[in-house]
This record gives structure tokens, sequence and C-alpha cells, in this order.
């Protein structure tokens, strides 16, 4: 009766289950694709590659400076989102002013262009192999980080600014209070999601200008050489760390703003 209690819980929508359920359920589904892998990988004839393929790739990598092109490829990631968030908080805090919220909704509608044409220009502007990579990744973490943090803007509720009024709030104290203040820990939030946005983009980024090194650069030189074993350990590497940064970035939120839970 219990288990057949227990399955029930498992099928029902919005049951509340305990955290080390949740854990035995991840690790279940976990083990049984890697189960559903190993079998595959006994096919004399398969298209994806086996565990050991993907096993000799990461070796392989690895001897040759895996570690190196992780770290590039995070300090490009990191110049890039630090130099996006000033901009893109520059432009949204400044919004409210009527003289700016045209400029900053253009910002927005950017992010329907693509970033084919806009790398033309920068390279015209830009010389630095590295700094292009910077630049496109602004660009584009920028136009969407805007977009999100005008939604935040738009769904504060209008008694907060009354509150502010109420107390004899000046209009930039309540900028300051409500909105950058008050906000923050969404802030931190939507930055969050932008930087997976980034790092997904970051490879293809990385693989147009190589020389700069980078996971990109690696993809797109085992996949030159269709070796698709180390193009998935890659894939896998590229997956950790970007787990290993939301877990981060999410747990620097909870530590700081826990009332934000409340």
């Amino acid at each position: 009766m219990f288990i057949l209690r227990t399955m029930k819980n498992l099928i029902t929508p919005f049951e509340k289950i305990s955290n080390r359920s949740s854990w035995l359920i991840s690790i279940f589904w976990l083990a049984l694709t890697i189960g559903a892998w190993g079998i595959y990988s006994l096919k004399e004839v398969r298209m994806f590659p086996s565990i050991g393929q993907v096993l000799e790739g990461f070796v392989g990598l690895w001897n040759e400076g895996l570690v190196t092109h992780i770290f590039s490829s995070l300090s490009l990631c990191g110049m890039s989102v630090f130099v996006a968030v000033i901009v893109s908080l520059i432009f949204v805090y400044l919004s409210p002013l009527p003289l700016i919220k045209p400029l900053t909704t253009a910002v927005s509608k950017f992010r329907f262009l693509p970033l084919t044409g806009i790398a033309f220009y920068i390279t015209m502007i830009v010389s630095s192999g590295r700094e292009i990579q910077m630049w496109i990744l602004v660009i584009f973490m920028t136009t969407y980080l805007v977009t999100t943090l005008l939604s935040m803007l738009k769904d504060i509720p209008e008694v907060e600014f009354d509150h502010a009024r109420a107390l004899g709030c000046s209009r930039w104290v309540v900028l300051l209070e409500v909105v950058i203040k008050g906000r923050f820990d969404y802030v931190l939030d939507m930055v969050r999601q932008n930087i997976a946005i980034v790092w997904m983009f970051l490879v293809t980024v990385e693989s147009l200008l190589a020389a700069s090194g980078g996971l990109g650069f690696l993809i797109k030189n085992s996949d030159k050489f269709m070796n698709h074993g180390r193009i998935v350990a890659l894939q896998l590497v590229i997956l950790l760390i970007g787990l290993g940064l939301d877990y981060i970035v999410n747990t620097i939120r909870r530590k700081s703003f826990r009332y934000s839970k409340l």
C-alpha cells in the first residue's frame, strides 16, 4: 500500500514531495539515461558516440590543455557579463526619464537584429579578436537583459510608489528606494538567467575567431575532424560549467537577499 500511495503521489499534479524524494527521482532518471546510453554503446553501428569514446575524448582534451581553454571562456564570459550588466542597468534605471525612455525601448528592440551584420561593423571598429568577441556578447546580452529589466520595472506595484510618495520622498529618492534598492534581488535573478544565454552563445562566438582559443575553438576543431567523442565530452563540460555558474549566482542571491523568499 505504501508503494502504491507513493507512486500515486509521483503522478499527481502539484503534489509536494520531500527534498530526499526529489534527489532520488533525479538519481533514477540519471541512472536510467546512463544505462540506456551504455546499452546503446553495445551496438556495432551507432550514430551517437559510446561512453568509451566520450571518455577517450575527454582524456585527449585534458592533455591538450582543456583547463586553459575553460579559463579563457570563463574570462570572456565574465568580462562580457560585467560590461553588459553595467550598460543595461544605466539604460533601465534612467528609463523613467522621458528623454531616455525611447532610447531604452529602442535598445530592447535591437534583440531582433541578426548579429552577423553587427559583428561586421564591430570588426571595423575593434581590431583585437578578443575585444570583438566580447562586444558581440555585450550587445547580445544587453538587448535581452534590458528587455527583462523593463518588464520588471513595469511589474512593480503602484502602491509601492504611492507609499514612498506618502513618506515625502522626492522622485529621485523614489527611483533609488523602490526601483534600484527595492528590486536588486530581481536584477540578480535576471542576470543569472541571461548568463545562461550568454554561456550558450559563447561557443558560437569563440568559433568565429578561433585564434583566441576557448571551448568554442575546441568544438570547432573537433567538428572539423569529425571526432564525435570529443564533441560530446565538450558538450558535457559546457553543461556542467553552466550549471555551476547558475548555482553560484543563485546561491549568492539567496544568501544576500533572504527576504526575497518571504
